[in-house]
């Protein structure tokens, strides 16, 4: 027989997520990818954000973090946090950068001549 407290994280892990995205599952236009970068803009928070909206915000003050990232430190599941980066970026409150692109490949004649160029300065 278990314990009812530990019932209860069980039936709110069901609820939560509904909960925190007022009923809505999927996004009509998906702009996060999983390597997104979001960060929290200038702009002056209300105090009426829901907890989980503030903690997001919060996080992304530091600077930019990936979507993917955000929803590991947030312990969300990442449809839950697509639909609150959603909502706070309508608002002005996040900004959002494409990831850098990958390196372009240097020619290995160049690496070379630099790696031979360093031989013969320091041996």
């Amino acid at each position: 027989m278990t314990a009812p407290d530990e019932q209860e994280p069980e039936s709110a892990r069901l609820v939560r997520p509904y909960v925190i995205t007022n009923g809505r599952g999927r996004l009509d236009n998906d702009q996060f990818n999983l390597i997104t970068l979001v960060t929290a803009s200038d702009q002056v928070r209300p105090g009426h954000l829901d907890p989980e909206k503030r903690r997001l915000l919060d996080l992304c003050a530091g600077g930019y973090l990936s979507v993917a990232e955000i929803a590991g430190h947030m312990g969300l599941p990442i449809g839950i946090v697509k639909i609150l980066l959603s909502d706070l970026s309508a608002d002005g409150y996040l900004l959002t950068r494409a990831p850098a692109p990958p390196a372009q490949l240097v020619d290995v004649s160049l690496l070379q001549e630099v790696l031979d160029g360093l031989q013969a300065r320091f041996g």
